[in-house]
């Protein structure tokens, strides 16, 4: 059964190609909103704290800073409403998945950049 759900999802979901990132990794997603008949292009730049899945069902999640709140957005890498995603730095984790990452203020919630080729 999972083997089906494999082929059909490689065969039939068009697959895109984004730059390679990863948890810590600084990114802007670029993203198309419709509002009835027009439709615009927004961005989201934040701090990716997991990618889950594999295939067609993956997605990230993104943490920014909006002020002094936390705003978190969950994309799924499939989504055709995504136009390109950006990467601005590298991070250098030591976890896949940075969730400790909300509970840090100031100084501490800072990354340190990745030399990555």
């Amino acid at each position: 059964m999972e083997s089906l759900i494999k082929f059909v999802q490689d065969e039939f979901v068009p697959k895109k190609d984004f730059a390679e990132f990863s948890a810590g990794d600084t990114i802007t997603v670029y993203y198309e909103i419709r509002e009835g008949e027009k439709s615009r292009t927004q961005f989201f730049r934040g701090v990716v704290l997991q990618r889950r899945g594999a295939g067609s069902s993956e997605t990230f999640t993104i943490r920014k800073m909006s002020g002094t709140v936390g705003v978190e957005r969950i994309f799924p890498v499939n989504l055709p409403a995504l136009q390109k995603i950006e990467v601005n730095k590298r991070g250098k984790v030591r976890r896949a998945r940075i969730f400790y990452f909300r509970g840090l203020t100031g100084k501490k919630a800072r990354i340190k950049e990745a030399r990555r080729k």
